[in-house]
């Protein structure tokens, strides 16, 4: 069981409101709570709708919290900003952000378990605060949610495109146009189920780009993400003829060498701060061996 009391800044909000502000839970967890009778105000059973007085005892009943088998690993984890609702991480390329089948130990996940202790556990389940992802050879920044709260808020600016998500990456080819816009739907590859596609009847994505710097057979480009499907920046730039430089999956055989992954790097992440509204954006430089290979081709070119 566990007890809040109403602040004057909460007084006269409806229950289920108030609760999730004081209680650091999701209001969808709340509503399930007060629907089970699993909330009581002054030990009396209330309705969602109940405008809450200052200094009432909310008692609440959370669900028990499954703990998913996942260790912690003391990894070092490049924290670039947090606090009592999100951090945000820089992630190395080379990386994989979840564990899976052939990754069950080293990813971000295992590193943020052991750096950041209090992470969101939305419908119970102990999640390790992961609202978006990107690949493992891609760098940069992930935002993370450290309560219910701040991951449904999180989770709601990605899902309205409020959130700010700026890429650098590296392409084989010159690109013409200075500025360009790629809309074209993805899904699933019916031919290579590892792969990703520009198919009819796939989801609607969409991606801006400008181009930074031109080199004798690559260019330089900033790109924005106004989706976050699958794959979806090396997917619409191979798709238009300019593949990743260094993509295994969906570049060509002949790339830059030695071959790290792709060229692709989270620069620019902005976000509301889901507790106190500021508008907040982190960048973050691109890794060493990315600023390597361009002082190659400039040297090239």
């Amino acid at each position: 069981m566990a007890v809040v009391i109403i602040d004057e800044a909460n007084a006269g909000l409806r229950l289920d409101k108030a609760l999730a502000n004081l209680g650091k839970v999701s209001r969808s967890v709340v509503i399930d709570l007060i629907r089970e009778g699993k909330v009581s105000v002054e030990g009396q059973v209330k309705k969602a709708k109940y405008k809450v007085k200052e200094g009432e005892a909310i008692t609440y009943e959370l669900p028990e919290i499954a703990v998913l088998d996942i260790q912690a690993e003391d990894i070092p984890l490049d924290i670039v900003y947090e606090d009592a609702d999100v951090a945000v991480i820089n992630k190395p390329q080379g990386m994989v952000v979840h564990p899976s089948a052939g990754h069950a130990s080293g990813t971000l996940v295992n590193a943020i378990m052991f750096h950041i202790k209090d992470l969101s556990s939305i419908n119970g389940i102990i999640r390790p605060g992961i609202v978006h992802r990107i690949d493992k050879d891609t760098s940069g920044l992930l935002m993370i949610a450290k309560n219910d709260v701040a991951h449904e808020s999180l989770a709601a600016q990605l899902k309205a495109k409020t959130n700010k998500r700026r890429y650098i990456a590296l392409v084989h080819g010159e690109v013409p146009n200075e500025k360009g816009t790629i809309e074209a739907p993805i899904g699933r590859n019916p031919k290579e189920r590892k792969k990703q596609a520009v198919v009819a009847g796939g989801k609607a994505a969409k991606t801006r780009f400008t181009v930074l710097e031109r080199f004798s057979g690559y260019t330089l480009l900033a790109l924005e993400l106004e989706t976050g499907r699958t794959h979806q920046i090396r997917v619409h730039m191979a798709y238009i003829g300019f593949p990743l430089a260094g993509d295994p999956l969906y570049g060509p055989s002949k790339t830059l060498r030695p071959n790290h992954g792709q060229f692709l790097h989270a620069e620019t992440l902005g976000f509301e701060h889901p507790t106190t509204g500021e508008l907040m954006e982190f960048q973050v430089d691109i890794p060493d061996i990315f600023a390597q290979q361009l002082e190659k081709l400039r040297g090239l070119s």
